[in-house]
């Protein structure tokens, strides 16, 4: 029997994006997204919330970003006719380093490791009035 999948939710901030890095003149490399530490930080406390135990199993994973809309997409009357129906700001970020993200922080959270995850679906979207930025995300445990 298949375990049930794992569903929560990451409210109150926007995602941010992993990958990438500047280096010191230590030989040290920072992550160059200060916001990363607080969104990773965020994903992790949301997935031990949960409660549910570290799994080994493969996973499929689904996670959908939500993101605030620019004050510029609205007018007196709402909605502009010329705001875009799909996210494609390159200041929000690459779904692959969003992703990416995600998937560490998770590691030792809910996964052992984020090789596990063997399918991967990703969304981008504006949230609706009654939604707060952040991600909603589900991990299925898969048959081994």
């Amino acid at each position: 029997m298949q375990p049930d999948a794992i569903t929560f939710n990451v409210d109150g901030m926007e995602p941010a994006t992993q990958g990438s890095k500047r280096s010191m003149p230590n030989g040290v490399m920072l992550e160059t997204n200060k916001r990363l530490r607080p969104w990773r930080s965020h994903i992790s406390d949301a997935a031990i919330s949960t409660k549910h135990p570290l799994t080994r199993s493969p996973v499929s994973i689904s996670i959908t970003f939500r993101f605030l809309r620019p004050q510029s997409h609205f007018n007196k009357s709402g909605l502009t006719s010329k705001a875009p129906s799909h996210l494609t700001s390159k200041q929000k970020g690459d779904i692959d380093k969003l992703s990416r993200a995600v998937l560490d922080a998770l590691t030792g959270t809910l996964l052992h490791d984020d090789s596990q995850v063997v399918q991967l679906s990703a969304h981008k979207r504006y949230t609706t009035p009654d939604e707060r930025p952040g991600a909603l995300i589900t991990i299925i445990p898969l048959a081994t």
